[in-house]
């Protein structure tokens, strides 16, 4: 793999992870379709370096491997697939809510308050528990 086409992957990876933690929804998808680039990137230069078609008879060239390119056109498809997936699911949000920001879930920030709630009561009976022990 040559070193622009590495950079390239890693450039493409690290740009699409920052943008699927935001909350904006486009940023979101923008971030996959990066992240589908780099990995058709990644795998089509896996394949090695270019070399002639193969040709029935001749055993002196080594055979060009189709794997790579099979798997290339596989994430490709399925890059689409979730590409119009979550293209949809803006829509829906867009629709619904008037804008593509993803909200907090008011059940995980219930869920969040009630563990912490429950720590802070088992940091006290471990106190109470220490303070009869001395005594």
């Amino acid at each position: 793999m040559s070193a622009a086409l590495l950079f390239a992957v890693f450039g493409l990876t690290g740009v699409g992870i920052y943008l699927i933690t935001s909350r904006s929804l486009s940023r979101i998808i923008l971030g996959f379709v990066l992240l589908g680039h780099a990995a058709v990137i990644a795998l089509v230069t896996a394949g090695g370096p270019p070399g002639e078609a193969p040709i029935a008879g001749r055993s002196d060239d080594p055979i060009a491997n189709p794997l790579p390119q099979a798997l290339a056109l596989t994430a490709i498809v399925i890059s689409f697939g979730l590409t119009l997936f979550m293209l949809a699911l803006a829509g829906r949000q867009q629709t619904l809510s008037g804008s593509d920001l993803v909200e907090d879930d008011l059940e995980d920030r219930r869920l969040a308050a009630r563990a912490e709630r429950e720590a802070a009561l088992e940091e006290l009976r471990e106190a109470a528990l220490a303070e009869e022990e001395e005594s």
